[in-house]
């Protein structure tokens, strides 16, 4: 037991603010409200806190930053087209890729996220995992992750990226796939 005192003891602990803040910052995700995010910065800097204790929360303002260009960057010219030269892609138009893994799978397998015009494909551990737009009917972003939920509701995908920038993006993105619902193609492997 005094072992367990002496290490709770030496772990710091969180200023009170910080979960009203990420309540916000969640808020704010949502949005993605150019203005509030400055809001949620000023708010962060008021707090004067050291650098490494508000290392996570400066990462999800970039992510932020990051997520709001990328909404002017669509509205202006569409989304964005990812050169890849990956297999599994073949034909499709590739709009985002990045490291990730599926935390929630056994093995928990890493490997590369991508979102297509016509499915999302996850590659890594022992096989590919693909489902087609049509087949998702939800994309939203949990902390570093996008999940995707089937419109059969039968399954859902976590991907766990390795920003908060990056989940944002795919989350984007791929919402905005769902809303497009390309025709029936790239069956799931």
């Amino acid at each position: 037991m005094r072992l367990w005192n002496w290490l709770r003891r030496g772990s710091p602990r969180e200023d009170s603010r910080l979960p009203e803040w990420r309540r916000q910052w969640a808020a704010v995700a949502v949005t993605l409200d150019a203005g509030a995010t400055e809001k949620l910065r000023r708010l962060l800097d008021g707090f004067n806190l050291p650098d490494d204790d508000v290392e996570i929360e400066r990462e999800m303002l970039d992510g932020l930053d990051d997520a709001t260009a990328l909404t002017a960057e669509i509205a202006r010219s569409g989304l964005p087209i990812v050169e890849t030269g990956h297999r599994v892609v073949a034909h499709d138009r590739c709009h985002f890729m990045a490291a990730s893994s599926m935390p929630d799978e056994p093995g928990q397998p890493t490997g590369r996220l991508l979102l297509t015009n016509a499915r999302a494909i996850f590659v890594g551990g022992p096989s590919a995992v693909s489902s087609p737009w049509h087949m998702i009917g939800q994309a939203s972003q949990s902390d570093r992750s996008l999940v995707l939920v089937r419109t059969t509701r039968d399954r859902v995908y976590r991907f766990q990226c390795n920003s908060f920038g990056d989940a944002l993006r795919a989350a984007l993105i791929a919402r905005e796939l769902i809303r497009r619902k390309p025709a029936a193609r790239g069956a799931r492997l």
